[in-house]
């Protein structure tokens, strides 16, 4: 039975103040409700994160990672340099990084791999616009983001990835897929990892990203596709993440 995994992104939030006093209350009030738990902040928070949950039930990571191990690239943090701060997972494909920063699912592929190589788990991420659901491509979409993954790994490496469905029209919007449409989209994703290989396509975890609160994590968590959550505004309030924690 795949265990339930709740993953905070704090997006680009945070101060060293707030950082601590949201952290404790999550640590103070976590107990074992049959879920993984972790958090994944801005880069300079890295250090912060590692001396505050260190030997806690919570993991901390990353929002995106480089390609490169090192090098001439100002401005990217290579995957080595996550693990030096503890890291365990780390983001790849955001809709976020897709939309503002050009971020190819080829080059999201990459970004795995070399996550992968480094000993990080990845959570890719997938997910379609408004505009596309509306045209009926959401499959499509989804199917093509995936794919770009799955060519450059083998069955082995699949079974190490976390993935992330994540409707970036519920995004920060307040608007929520239905449990029957996110689980349908987890169903097609897993449906999909099960051409590469079914037994791996079993463990692995699909968590749904797209304005999860604890009003309603119950029912998503319910559905026999989804195994957690890639929270974001909710992930701001140690009471709501909990919470949502909790529903599993």
């Amino acid at each position: 039975m795949r265990r339930k995994l709740v993953i905070g992104n704090w997006k680009m939030n945070g101060s060293r103040a707030g950082n601590t006093a949201l952290l404790s209350g999550i640590v103070a009030g976590l107990n074992d409700f049959g879920a993984d738990c972790a958090v994944c902040v801005p880069a300079p928070y890295l250090a912060q994160a590692q001396t505050e949950l260190e030997g806690t039930a919570v993991a901390w990571g990353a929002q995106d990672v480089s390609i490169h191990a090192s090098g001439a690239y100002t401005g990217e943090v290579s995957a080595a340099m996550l693990l030096d701060f503890g890291a365990q997972y780390v983001l790849c494909g955001h809709s976020e990084r897709r939309a503002y920063h050009g971020e190819s699912s080829e080059l999201v592929a990459q970004k795995v791999v070399a996550a992968l190589a480094a000993g990080l788990t990845p959570v890719a991420c997938f997910g379609e616009t408004l505009a596309q659901r509306e045209a009926g491509e959401t499959e499509a979409v989804i199917c093509g983001q995936l794919q770009a993954v799955l060519d450059v790994l083998t069955p082995e490496q699949v079974a190490k990835v976390v993935l992330a469905y994540e409707p970036v029209w519920a995004i920060g919007t307040g608007k929520t897929a239905t449990p029957q449409i996110a689980q349908a989209a987890h169903q097609f994703l897993r449906a999909r990892l099960a051409q590469k290989n079914a037994a791996v396509a079993q463990n692995v975890q699909i968590l749904y990203g797209g304005s999860m609160k604890p009003e309603n994590a119950k029912e998503l968590m319910a559905q026999p596709d989804i195994d957690g959550g890639l929270i974001g505004g909710a992930a701001l309030n140690p009471t709501d993440f909990l919470g949502i924690i909790q529903a599993v």
